[in-house]
């Protein structure tokens, strides 16, 4: 049966809001098991790749003793960028689940569509729009505050 872990991606991407980072969260899982789990940390850690994805990716690799995260999958409230989408692709997850479309930086079904060139060396399955009313909502509610 599908579980979603997308509410466990939401419950990252809050944190990352309290923390005055854009509210992105991003789960890594093993079957049932969650590996690894984040929220984007740039600011806090002045690093422009520390992407929810990026440092999940990190903490999975780290918990596994290994690079590849190979018939693992990633949850996403919002669609990777280019840089996360071709660390997705390096990881080797089997399966990209992602939450709100991101028209102006994603990089999986806007912008750079990484996964639609031939040289990317590995394209997991994809799978969108999983709870995109409620990550988007978190986008908006954050941004709106800053305007």
């Amino acid at each position: 049966m599908f579980r979603s872990f997308m509410p466990e991606a939401l419950g990252e991407a809050r944190a990352a809001a309290l923390r005055g980072e854009v509210p992105v969260g991003a789960v890594i899982t093993q079957g049932s098991q969650i590996l690894a789990a984040a929220g984007n940390r740039t600011r806090e850690l002045r690093d422009p790749t520390a992407h929810a994805e990026m440092l999940a990716i990190r903490a999975a690799c780290a918990a596994l003793g290994q690079e590849r995260l190979e018939g693992c999958a990633i949850w996403v409230t919002l669609e990777p960028c280019a840089m996360c989408a071709q660390a997705i692709a390096h990881a080797r997850l089997a399966r990209l689940h992602f939450g709100a479309e991101d028209p102006k930086s994603g990089g999986t079904i806007h912008g750079a569509r990484v996964f639609a060139h031939p040289q990317t060396h590995h394209v997991p399955e994809i799978h969108e729009g999983l709870e995109a009313a409620a990550s988007a909502a978190l986008l908006r509610e954050f941004f709106s505050g800053r305007r």
